[in-house]
């Protein structure tokens, strides 16, 4: 069985604005979590937090980004809601989100309007109950780049594409 979640999108915007909406605040905000704190760094806070009341438990507190090429490649630890909190959030290493950014082409052109983005989240250890997070998370991050999708095509930053 394939342990790995691996997601496909093409997304509607530059890969600048793609990669904003991974790293920057105002953006991870309006499609993925409440709150967030990113510092984009290797090394860097990868926190978000979907209950602000509970931010222990049902957050990324902790979290660190491990690779970082702007508008090209992001990778960072990542935890679970609380439900899975046991299982996955106090193990080492955590398991990983890496995403990398392309500029989308189309018979042998570059389309800069359009985003090539793949996802995938690696670290899935081999029990029932590590596999029940991962089919969780297959869900979870599908309905998420739905919300991405549309979000990407709303432009936050003032910028005209």
């Amino acid at each position: 069985m394939n342990k790995i979640i691996q997601l496909h999108t093409t997304l509607d915007c530059h890969q600048e604005k793609a990669f904003r909406m991974f790293v920057g605040i105002n953006e991870v905000t309006s499609w993925l979590a409440s709150e967030a704190i990113i510092e984009p760094r290797v090394g860097g806070k990868y926190e978000l937090f979907w209950d602000v009341r509970d931010k222990r438990h049902n957050s990324t507190i902790g979290c660190r980004i491990n690779a970082y090429e702007v508008n090209k490649l992001l990778a960072f630890d990542w935890k679970g809601p609380f439900e899975f909190k046991s299982v996955m959030n106090n193990v080492d290493p955590l398991t990983q989100v890496i995403v990398v950014f392309r500029s989308s082409i189309n018979a042998g052109c570059i389309i800069e309007s359009r985003t090539d983005l793949t996802l995938l989240h690696t670290g899935w250890r081999n029990t029932d109950k590590w596999d029940e997070c991962r089919l969780w998370f297959e869900k979870a991050w599908d309905s998420a780049f739905k919300k991405l999708k549309s979000e990407c095509l709303n432009d936050h930053s003032g910028k005209m594409w």
